[in-house]
């Protein structure tokens, strides 16, 4: 399948590096113009994110749905919000509105305290099987024409019809992200796309291994999709790139140490989940790694959601971002500091430079008689 890029569609103008505490939580104008610059530059997916606190993803995802042609809509959900046979319903319905444009991201829950504020206190382990147990539910929902019955650990329900299908009459994408032994496990054997944070090339072959390992382990033909995230900054040269990105990392600490990121107040403490831990790990090793990637971001954030930075010219990120191909990344999600301009000059400028470097690696491969696969080993 061909390489396609996610960003995120927000709801407001408020950024990391400018926060806008007393603004609208939800501006539908801005969201509208927000969506619609996604779909005209050539983006292929909106994340619409989930925490406790904020707009609801489902009526975000909606409206953008609404509002757009070919924008795919990624719902973030945590199975503790919603009951699996309410949420095969809701998907399957936001699809057919979307004409095929549904995707559907499973948060497990990385956060005990995050988790608590919304009724849900088991442990990972048991968040885990649940999410297991939740995602196979959606599929035979989907796929049953016959009511059926559910006895497991997490859920149990009686002679449950679904007549709501997926607009393709089968399954709708299923995505799971993480980066522990379970993340994977689960990811690895059910989803179509697994979800990684920017990790350094060495260490993202790493868990990609891991993840197909699981998939062999399951019995799956296939493999999940890789979906990888970074936070580039750009800028027409070397110099200015690095210049903006000092006056990015001065703004996000400033901004967190005012208490103005909601996710990362400056008593937070140190993150539970494994993704942020790796992170923060990684950045002990140094500043810079591999051709782009800069970690002061993570330290200054916590770690706390996607926080790897790629610096430099656009033809730096997009060399950059050609590496994680190599490795078999299908899935490249891109959002920067400045929300809606760093979305709009990525589509100007790196979306179609990478879509334009694969391009002639295939008329390559096509005139050598050769194919371009990835290689792990």
């Amino acid at each position: 399948m061909p390489v396609e890029f996610i960003s995120l569609a927000f709801a407001n103008a408020s950024t990391e590096i400018k926060p806008i505490p007393d603004g609208p939580a939800v501006d539908v104008d801005y969201l509208k113009r927000y969506a619609r610059n996604l779909d005209d530059y050539g983006f292929d997916y909106t994340l619409q994110p989930y925490d406790s606190g904020g707009a609801d993803p489902w009526t975000m995802g909606t409206t953008i749905a609404a509002v757009t042609s070919n924008l795919k809509v990624i719902i973030a959900l945590r199975p503790n919000t919603m009951y699996p046979t309410v949420a095969a319903k809701a998907l399957a319905t936001l699809d057919q509105l979307s004409k095929g444009r549904a995707v559907v991201h499973f948060i497990a829950g990385g956060s005990d305290q995050e988790q608590a504020r919304e009724g849900d206190f088991l442990n990972k382990e048991q968040r885990y099987g649940r999410l297991e147990e939740y995602i196979k539910i959606l599929r035979q929902a989907w796929q049953s024409a016959e009511p059926f019955d559910w006895e497991g650990k997490y859920y149990t329900f009686k002679n449950f019809s679904n007549r709501v299908r997926p607009f393709n009459g089968t399954t709708i994408p299923i995505s799971v992200g993480g980066s522990s032994d379970e993340a994977y496990r689960v990811g690895g054997s059910l989803a179509d796309i697994f979800g990684l944070w920017g990790e350094p090339l060495k260490e993202t072959k790493e868990q990609i291994t891991k993840i197909y390992a699981e998939a062999e382990k399951a019995g799956r033909v296939d493999r999940p999709r890789i979906w990888v995230t970074f936070r580039p900054i750009i800028a027409e040269t070397e110099e200015l790139a690095w210049a903006k990105a000092h006056r990015t990392l001065e703004a996000l600490t400033t901004s967190r140490a005012a208490g103005q990121l909601p996710k990362n107040p400056p008593n937070a403490g140190a993150p539970q989940n494994v993704g942020s831990q790796r992170l923060l790990e990684i950045a002990k090793k140094g500043e810079v790694q591999d051709r782009a990637l800069w970690y002061p971001t993570v330290t200054a954030t916590g770690a706390r959601g996607a926080s790897t930075a790629m610096v430099g010219t656009a033809q730096t990120i997009v060399e950059s971002l050609l590496d994680y191909v190599d490795l078999g990344c299908e899935l490249i999600s891109i959002r920067g500091y400045d929300n809606l301009n760093d979305a709009i000059d990525y589509g100007r400028y790196v979306l179609p430079a990478v879509r334009e470097a694969l391009a002639q690696r295939g008329v390559q491969a096509k005139q050598n008689g050769n194919h371009v696969v990835p290689v792990l080993d």
